[in-house]
């Protein structure tokens, strides 16, 4: 017998009686989808360019993804922001970066509309418009959408996963993990990964993993309701970890170098017909050396960078394949629409030389090749956080010019596939309508027969700004609909207007060094400036990489242009231009508890992220722990921060007070108390003084001294003549009785958790510090 249903909020539809007997039932409707209703599976690569995968010319190894776009549609003129967070934002809304006030990553937010970093309610997410239909929704992997400040356990949650529309979430908040130590969030709490690197954890098996358990969880109950996942591995975003076997697949294959990567995987784009048979491959980039003019060393060092890089997506394509697999054993894979892209182009976040950790692009420090040389042994391991050279960046996005962070091409235009059997008759075809990410969500609410909701939990919703581009999914010569779309990331900018393209890069079409760590200002002057003098004119319809600068020829089009930029400007928030690059990341920002100059941290309790933590950058500062030590001794980190890619560690170890700073993974200071810490219960302290200024731009941060206290008592002190300036990382944040994930230093085995009883742990930044007359008069003596 059927029951009787109506639909929430609408009138009962029962009957009621004085009794049940005379009485009858109906029941409020559930939330079912409609019968036959697709599954759609997002799948955001990181920092993957155009020329970084098999089905786009390239020779590193992607069967899973290639057979996407060989039963499916390969786009080759699809657009990003040219930066992470900006744009999953509009992967996940439809809306543009900054009207969803996320202009940079949120770690570099600013206080105006478009960039504050807070993604607006009204501009609802694919997510809550799912659930509205009846979907399952899951967030597994890179999520970076939550402002930095409300990141911790203090909340609000409402704008992390869990409060943007999915029921589930497994994976990391921030912009990227260490793959073998990664700062997990399940939900809406922090856990540790269940297994350690020495026993084969790898973070995109944890997740290919949790995916599959989420989707079975559910159709194991309800087979037949269908499920939204948004899938963002950190892959390929460095730091490049993958097991050895995997880079060493690729042993030799690099050694002729990212010249020859280049030719080679353009003539490939050609004969697949990704790119137009008169395509011409962009110039040589004058920031990236040739490979022929490089030392033996340089050239051993940079192709098993690539080596690596390369075992890394193959080692995730791999797990893409037990996915897919999976999907496929329960029926599920003909009705799954999928849309895979990256979200900007390479990354050359591992400058000129390439890094064994990435720290050193947010702090402005350069790296070494002597340093890098003395790691190959290393690079995809736990100890690294790496990544490759800048020649490997500019060939990754082969054919076109430039990278992530920039807007030409190389930074913005990205991989993208369909796939849908069940929805979508054409295969193996390329399709050259321009799109950009903000049609992802107007093109599947299309392809699925739902309209864009008018509220969503009783918010008025904004116009979606996307367009579909449904209509060329069976119709490889439909018209784009998508005839406009300006760009700007970080002062760089440029326009899409029907078949042409103007670009004002900054700080000019060659970054130097210092330009590419550092950032510049364009003031007022500086704009008028660039306005008059510095856009450069291209006509893509016919000049697929940019090629042929027309801004002379054809002065009236690009001041067309340029007028076109302004009104986009105007009317999605873009203005003012922010052009310091990571110096927007020292700004002071609101946060969520009150300012204080006094820190409690408590053993046993969630890791603080980096954004909410108490700020010892640049500043006097003190650790103060109360401890008690039993008769037998004890040892472990009373206070931790950071990770291996640089940070402090304040500890016990056989039977002596120890503190460690560790500068972006190349230094190490250390000091070690000249007694022992006596059995009972004591308050242990680290402090340290500033002695000098720091200078940001050549990633240099304060010197100081550093001391440790025992009850009061000096018993340690060394010089620690260099600090970071910027920042302690993207990840790794405080833990208090513990170094948990990624160990600051390799002097001890993580978790490293304090044996003894620790009652708290405060770290004070009001510069108020042990006095010590006789200590002060011999600094000042040594300074003569």
């Amino acid at each position: 017998m059927a029951l009787k249903e109506y639909k929430p909020g609408t009138a009962f539809t029962g009957v009621i009686g004085r009794t049940v007997d005379v009485s009858s039932q109906a029941w409020p409707e559930p939330l079912r989808a409609r019968q036959g209703m697709p599954n759609v599976l997002f799948i955001v690569q990181d920092d993957t360019g155009f020329g970084q995968m098999g089905c786009y010319g390239s020779p590193i190894e992607t069967p899973n993804i290639d057979e996407l776009a060989a039963k499916g549609l390969l786009f080759q003129n699809m657009h990003t922001t040219a930066l992470c967070s900006p744009t999953r934002s509009c992967i996940l809304t439809g809306r543009n970066h900054h009207s969803n006030a996320m202009s940079c990553i949120t770690e570099g937010s600013t206080g105006f509309p478009g960039g504050n970093g807070n993604i607006p309610f009204e501009n609802g997410m694919l997510s809550e418009i799912l659930l509205q239909q009846g979907y399952n929704t899951y967030a597994i992997g890179k999520w970076h959408l939550t402002p930095a400040d409300q990141a911790s356990a203090a909340g609000p949650y409402d704008r992390w996963p869990l409060g943007r529309g999915f029921e589930r979430f497994y994976g990391f908040l921030g912009g990227d993990t260490h793959q073998y130590y990664p700062e997990l969030v399940y939900d809406n709490h922090a856990v540790e990964p269940e297994k350690t690197p020495e026993e084969g954890y790898h973070l995109t098996e944890d997740l290919v993993d949790k995916a599959i358990s989420f989707i079975a969880d559910a159709k194991q109950i309800a087979p037949q309701k269908p499920f939204f996942m948004y899938f963002c591995p950190g892959a390929t975003h460095a730091p490049h970890h993958v097991p050895k076997e995997w880079a060493d697949h690729y042993e030799g294959k690099f050694d002729d170098g990212w010249d020859a990567y280049r030719e080679k995987t353009f003539a490939r784009q050609k004969e697949l017909g990704i790119i137009p048979a008169d395509a011409e491959l962009s110039r040589h980039d004058p920031d990236v050396q040739d490979w022929d003019s490089l030392s033996d060393g340089e050239k051993k060092l940079y192709a098993r960078m690539m080596e690596v890089f390369a075992g890394f997506l193959t080692h995730t394509d791999y797990h893409y394949g037990r996915l897919f697999n999976f999907l496929k054993s329960i029926g599920e894979w003909d009705n799954t629409l999928i849309m895979f892209i990256s979200d900007n182009g390479a990354s050359s976040e591992g400058g000129p030389h390439g890094s064994v950790n990435e720290n050193k692009f947010f702090n402005n420090v350069p790296d070494s090749l002597e340093e890098n040389l003395q790691m190959i042994d290393e690079l995809g391991g736990p100890m690294t956080f790496n990544h490759y050279a800048w020649g490997w960046t500019f060939a990754g996005n082969t054919p076109f010019r430039r990278w992530k962070r920039e807007t030409y091409r190389g930074g913005i235009s990205d991989p993208f596939i369909v796939h849908w059997p069940n929805g979508i008759k054409s295969q193996g075809e390329v399709r050259t309508q321009y799109a950009h990410a903000i049609d992802m969500v107007p093109s599947v609410l299309e392809a699925v027969g739902i309209d864009a909701p008018t509220a969503i939990r009783g918010v008025t919703q904004s116009p979606i700004e996307g367009l579909s581009f449904a209509h060329a999914l069976d119709d490889a010569s439909a018209p784009s609909k998508h005839l406009t779309q300006y760009f700007e990331m970080m002062g760089h900018r440029s326009i899409y207007h029907d078949g042409w393209r103007a670009v004002c890069p900054w700080p000019g079409p060659s970054f130097t060094e210092a330009g590419a760590f550092f950032g510049a200002l364009i003031d007022k002057d500086k704009l008028t400036e660039l306005d008059a003098t510095a856009w450069e004119l291209y006509h893509v319809d016919v000049d697929f990489a940019e090629n042929h600068n027309l801004a002379a020829e054809n002065r009236s089009k690009l001041i067309e242009m340029i007028a076109t930029w302004y009104v986009e400007a105007g009317k999605y928030n873009v203005l003012p231009i922010d052009s310091r690059g990571t110096m927007r990341f020292a700004d002071p920002r609101p946060q969520i508890a009150v300012a204080r100059e006094r820190y409690t941290f408590y053993p046993g309790t969630q890791m603080v992220p980096i954004n909410a933590c108490p700020n010892v950058l640049n500043r006097p500062h003190s650790i103060t722990a109360d401890a008690e030590i039993p008769n037998g001794g004890a040892e472990g980190a009373l206070l931790s921060a950071g990770d291996v890619q640089g940070g402090y560690s304040f500890y016990v170890q056989d039977g002596k007070l120890h503190y460690v700073y560790n500068y972006v993974g190349s230094q190490f200071f250390h000091v070690e108390s000249n007694v022992p810490v006596p059995a009972g219960r004591h308050k242990l302290r680290f402090e340290f003084e500033v002695t000098g200024k720091p200078d940001m731009a050549k990633g240099k941060g304060a010197p100081g001294l550093g001391q440790l206290y025992i009850d009061g008592t000096l018993v340690g002190q060394t010089e620690i003549p260099v600090t970071m300036p910027l920042s302690l990382g993207l990840g790794g944040g405080i833990v208090c009785g513990a170094d948990s994930g990624s160990p600051v230093w390799d002097k001890y085995e993580p978790p490293f958790r304090f044996s003894g009883t620790l009652y708290g742990v405060i770290v004070d930044v009001s510069g108020e510090l042990i006095q010590d007359p006789e200590h002060t008069t011999k600094m000042i003596m040594a300074r003569q």
